[in-house]
């Protein structure tokens, strides 16, 4: 008789961390510090330069387009065997807007950022507003064509803003 063994597989761990973060511009900072710490001690193979870079767009859009002073922006960090996201949950409702801005703008390249550097990213509606998020893959992993699309958001009715 042919017994085999089942195959076992582990489930990946899900590793979830949530801050509250004030609405002030040192979030930015704060955000970039939490980012980078997180990255070390789950000991993830991810680049912290391009994660806290991309947190702090986050954090800034919110600051500038989603809250008011008394508000707080909500940090998560997900983590899951060669992945991470980053969301930042805000209280406006009013969906991120890419925007093609000159090459000496100061600002307006946040969005553009995240589609370039982050293996996806995307927002969703929440109760008390929106969470955008961004998507970061292990550096050991085989780059992709820089033809294929990286956007997999899901795109909710627009609101007037």
């Amino acid at each position: 008789m042919d017994m085999t063994a089942p195959i076992c597989v582990a489930a990946q761990q899900l590793r979830t961390l949530r801050i509250r973060l004030p609405a002030h511009p040192s979030s930015a900072a704060a955000a970039r510090r939490h980012v980078n710490a997180v990255i070390h001690a789950w000991d993830l193979d991810i680049d912290a330069y391009v994660a806290a870079l991309l947190a702090s767009e986050l954090i800034t859009n919110a600051l500038k387009h989603g809250l008011r002073e008394d508000e707080t922006i909500q940090l998560v960090i997900a983590s899951a065997a060669d992945w991470m996201r980053v969301s930042v949950h805000d209280s406006s409702p009013c969906e991120p807007v890419v925007v093609h801005t000159p090459l000496d703008a100061e600002e307006g390249r946040g969005l553009t950022l995240l589609a370039s550097l982050s293996a996806s990213w995307g927002f969703q509606q929440t109760i008390t507003g929106k969470a955008v998020y961004f998507t970061l893959k292990a550096e050991a992993d085989e780059e992709r064509p820089t033809d294929v699309a990286r956007n997999d958001h899901w795109r909710p009715p627009r609101l007037p803003c």
